[in-house]
């Protein structure tokens, strides 16, 4: 048999349990992936006591610590996926992550527990792409926006399961048992990854898969008289080593007194934009063919405006709860892990099957189903802090108690339509690439929705409860938090826009 017909041949019929067994585990390893990120933010409280950290500090702890690392290998790793075994990648990041968040138990400074998350930063980076890209290459195009739905379940999950374990762990034990816990759960589950999950042929599940976009990656096709920026990958890659060279510079003028008063500030991005453009430079075929895409560029930045408000608020609520609801460790652990897991699990789920249900009319509906939902979230998360305001509007007044379970079922609502993007997004960037640039395609996408999203989300809501601080108090927290729902609001913008632009983007 030829290569070209071997290419279209096919894939072996895979039995739906074995199909929906292989989504179980990837379910499960990425709730282990969303425990250990998310626990950092039940934990606030101990690990500001103990260390001393103003909130802004926390905020560089739990957001850029974690994402400069995560958000940049994911690139080189995807790369790797896309040639070698995704199944051995995520093994190997699974006990990665796993190993370093069980260190962080053992930190005996800020400074060892801010490289100890960078580490889990590195084992999450190669957890995630090749992830998407099993399940694309297990479930057909008319399937993929709710199995990529369901793998999103493994978001709530992790973070009520984080939340609730880790809380209570920290409560009874001490915030050291919490992390050592947490940590050797995964570097157990590993092998189990590894022995039972089969890595599937890419692009076995597409119906138009063809031979001929099968080396896209390894030799990108030569350019034509009508194709402009054929090399953007290897142009936007210059750009950061550029950038990176001039904060290295700045860095070295400050060490000779001139420019910012600490070099370190400068020393970091010029690591961190040369590792950006590595990473690029790497992949910079798959770059060439989504960076030209109006549609690439306004999910990503749509996403990553979500996530400012997603990863922050969830990483700063627990500590919220506590402040403005005065609830102590344990009570927040069970009230938020509910909040979660419920709202979660359903707003995903509802946004896979709305998105596959009106992409049959329209591609356009995989952004436009969470650019709604995004419009919502905002005025019902105000609302859902403001519980107990509008339990006094009730003739008589209402108790802390009524205000407190107001406050849960209006979280649900909020909770759940922002996740509502994962499925139909993440299934319009497998769509935007040919079948075997996927993992890296999804690498280039979480590099911007993460490094802006979690790195910019955490560090903002930190930074802006300081400096409201003055003016509100212990109350800060909850104007930092008005102040991002902004960010829902341009998300939507941009979505919106993917709506209209996808089609023509579009890649069966």
């Amino acid at each position: 048999m030829s290569q070209t017909e071997a290419a279209n041949t096919p894939e072996p019929v895979v039995s739906s349990r074995y199909r929906y067994y292989v989504l179980a585990i990837l379910v499960f390893v990425y709730m282990l992936n969303f425990v250990d990120r998310q626990i950092i933010g039940i934990l606030a409280s101990p690990l500001k006591e103990h260390f001393q950290l103003s909130d802004s500090q926390f905020g560089l702890l739990g957001g850029i610590a974690f994402a400069s690392v995560y958000s940049t290998l994911a690139i080189p790793l995807a790369w790797l996926a896309d040639r070698a075994s995704r199944v051995w990648i995520m093994t190997g990041a699974l006990t990665v992550w796993s190993g370093f968040t069980a260190l962080c138990g053992v930190a005996g400074s800020f400074g060892q527990l801010f490289l100890f998350r960078m580490g889990v930063g590195v084992g999450e980076a190669g957890g995630v792409a090749p992830a998407y890209s099993l399940i694309a290459d297990y479930f057909p195009p008319n399937q993929r926006a709710r199995a990529l739905a369901a793998f999103a379940f493994g978001i709530p999950l992790g973070t009520a399961g984080g939340t609730l374990v880790g809380g209570l762990l920290a409560a009874q034990y001490g915030w050291r048992t919490a992390f050592i816990v947490v940590g050797l759960i995964g570097v157990l589950v590993a092998p189990l990854l590894r022995l039972t999950v089969r890595d599937p042929r890419r692009g076995g599940s597409d119906l138009a898969a063809k031979a001929a976009i099968a080396p896209a990656e390894a030799a990108p096709p030569a350019p034509t008289a009508g194709e402009a920026d054929v090399d953007l990958g290897r142009r936007v890659a210059l750009i950061c080593f550029g950038v990176g060279g001039l904060l290295a510079g700045l860095g070295v003028l400050s060490l000779l007194g001139a420019g910012v008063s600490n070099p370190l500030v400068p020393f970091f991005g010029a690591g961190l934009f040369t590792v950006i453009g590595v990473s690029l430079f790497i992949a910079r075929a798959t770059g060439t063919v989504i960076m030209r895409k109006k549609s690439f560029w306004l999910l990503s930045l749509g996403a990553a405006a979500s996530s400012v408000c997603g990863y922050g608020v969830a990483g700063w609520l627990p500590l919220f709860f506590m402040r403005s609801f005065n609830l102590t460790l344990s009570q927040v652990s069970w009230y938020y892990a509910g909040i979660a897991l419920i709202g979660g699990l359903l707003g995903i789920w509802l946004g896979g099957s709305l998105a596959d249900r009106m992409a049959r009319r329209s591609k356009g509906a995989y952004p436009l189903v969470p650019a709604v939902a995004f419009i919502i979230s905002a005025p019902c998360f105000i609302l859902a802090m403001n519980s107990p305001w509008l339990i006094s509007l009730i003739p008589g007044g209402g108790s802390h108690a009524m205000a407190l379970v107001l406050a849960f079922l209006i979280f649900l609502i909020p909770t759940g339509l922002n996740l509502a993007w994962l499925g139909p997004v993440t299934a319009a960037v497998q769509h935007l690439a040919p079948a075997p640039m996927r993992s890296t395609a999804s690498a280039i996408f979480l590099l911007i929705n993460n490094l802006l999203g979690l790195a910019v989300g955490f560090y903002y809501f930190g930074w802006m409860s300081d400096l409201l601080r003055p003016t509100f108090g212990d109350e800060s927290l909850r104007w930092a938090i008005y102040t991002g729902m902004g960010f829902y609001l341009l998300s939507s913008v941009l979505l919106f826009g993917a709506s209209r632009t996808l089609k023509k983007d579009w890649v069966d």
